[in-house]
Formats: structure tokens, sequence, C-alpha cells
């Protein structure tokens, strides 16, 4: 089943979304390439906004 636009994702389904490391991963959320949120001791991130990033749009 895909996913949907809105369904917010963890540092794990991220990284499996992208296809990137981990490392790379949280360095992009860091940086603000990828608009996060830190959620303890993970990420969330909107699948929308993995989107947007694979489409390379700036935020």
């Amino acid at each position: 089943m895909p996913l949907k636009k809105n369904t917010v994702l963890t540092t794990k389904g991220a990284i499996k979304y992208l296809k990137i490391s981990k490392p790379t991963f949280l360095k992009y959320c860091r940086e603000g390439r990828i608009k996060a949120i830190k959620a303890g001791k993970g990420w969330k991130v909107l699948q929308s906004e993995l989107d947007r990033f694979l489409r390379g749009e700036v935020s």
C-alpha cells in the first residue's frame, strides 16, 4: 500500500524511503536541507517533505 503524502516517517522510515545512509540523513536534517522535527532520540519528517527533497526543490 503506498504511503499518503502527509504520512509522518521516523528516521528509519525516512532513510529507507530516500535510500541514503543514516549519517547522511542526520546531516541533511541538521543542515536544514530536510525539514524534520527532533523527537526524543530520533527525527520525524513528512513524506511530502522527502518528496520535495527528492525533486530538488529548495524549501
